[in-house]
């Protein structure tokens, strides 16, 4: 026999396997893939349903009831003598309670932030 026909058999033995394999993984991947979504599914349907719109929380009559306190930022501490602040020189990021205790108002003719088309403060 030749030993390029025996090569080219072995080879095409070869082949046909791998693609019998490669089927065969493919199956299980899909079979796999079904399990897991039906799985889900059995797992959602014993969950509790969403609550219906009437049986949301609504906000009392008289409003909300939490105290909104008013925070401003804690100023940046400057070195002397030009020298530059270490970490732990450093008070911690944050802020405090506002004095004023107020809600923060826009400035009339105040455009907003920035590339919101408004003139901005003069």
């Amino acid at each position: 026999m030749d030993t390029f026909a025996s090569a080219y058999l072995a080879a095409s033995g070869r082949s046909a396997l791998a693609s019998v394999a490669f089927v065969v993984v493919g199956i299980v991947l899909v079979g796999g893939l079904i399990f897991a979504f039906r799985l889900g599914f059995k797992i959602r349907r014993r969950e509790s349903a969403p609550p219906q719109p009437h049986e949301q929380p609504r906000m009392p009559a008289s409003g909300p009831t939490h105290e909104s306190r008013s925070r401003e930022p804690n100023e940046m501490p400057r070195a002397a003598d030009g020298e530059r602040l270490t970490p732990h020189e450093l008070r911690p990021t944050g802020g405090r309670d506002s004095a004023d205790g107020g809600r923060p108002r826009w400035d009339q003719g105040a455009g907003g932030s920035f590339g919101s088309g408004g003139p901005g403060a003069r």
